[in-house]
């Protein structure tokens, strides 16, 4: 059965009744892709009652040829390589690091619209719930995962309200679990499965974060 959801936050909510083993946990963190990712993710952390943050992910691409991954950075600091790629092709450390710092500086410029220069959650021994509004290519969700794991996290769950099954499939066997409500084939484009999709903007993501600190209850 396939569903159609009216807008990310009826979205979120659906995808809190499946992850209510993970409610009121210290240990827990929700993390969201902004920027139609966060909406969902905020109903998730209200309704799980769990703290909020935004996993930012830049790829890092081979100067040239920048569709192919030789690594990737997270908004928390974190940094993953490719090590096939790298010595596969023979890239530098300087190539590298030119590379990184370029990617560094368009990561901070969108951070600091999300939320400012606000500390990040810390994820290392922590449950993450990583989640966005659908995975379609996945490229942004797995290279979120790869930094996600080279943080010494506890668990990696990843949550969205729609993806294709055999993505669905591949994931399970990257991550601890998989929640995803509905697996349309073929599922084409995200927005095809929301009746309001429309843009998330810097603002609502920013308003959302602000709210974080009254996601967990007094």
């Amino acid at each position: 059965m396939t569903i159609k959801f009216r807008n990310r936050t009826e979205a979120g909510q659906m995808l809190a009744k499946h992850l209510t083993a993970y409610a009121n946990r210290t240990d827990v963190l929700v993390l969201g892709l902004p920027r139609g990712g966060v909406p969902v993710a905020f109903e998730v952390a209200k309704a799980l009652n769990v703290p909020l943050d935004i996993c930012l992910v830049r790829k890092l691409g081979v100067p040239a040829h920048e569709e192919l991954a030789m690594g990737a950075i997270a908004s928390f600091g974190a940094r993953v390589l490719n090590s096939e790629v790298v010595d596969s092709l023979g890239i530098d450390h300087r190539t590298i690091e030119e590379v990184a710092a370029k990617e560094l500086r368009e990561l901070q410029r969108r951070d600091r619209a999300y939320g400012g220069d606000r500390p990040h959650a810390e994820v290392k021994n922590r449950t993450v719930i990583l989640i966005d509004d659908g995975i379609a290519t996945s490229s942004t969700m797995r290279a979120a995962i790869a930094v996600l794991q080279s943080q010494q996290t506890q668990r990696i769950v990843v949550a969205v309200p729609v993806a294709p099954a055999t993505t669905c499939e591949q994931l399970r066997a990257e991550v601890d679990e998989v929640i995803c409500l509905t697996t349309p084939e073929p599922m084409y484009a995200i927005g095809l499965w929301y009746e309001d999709f429309s843009q998330t903007s810097d603002q609502e993501v920013r308003d959302l974060l602000a709210k974080r600190s009254t996601v967990i209850s007094k």
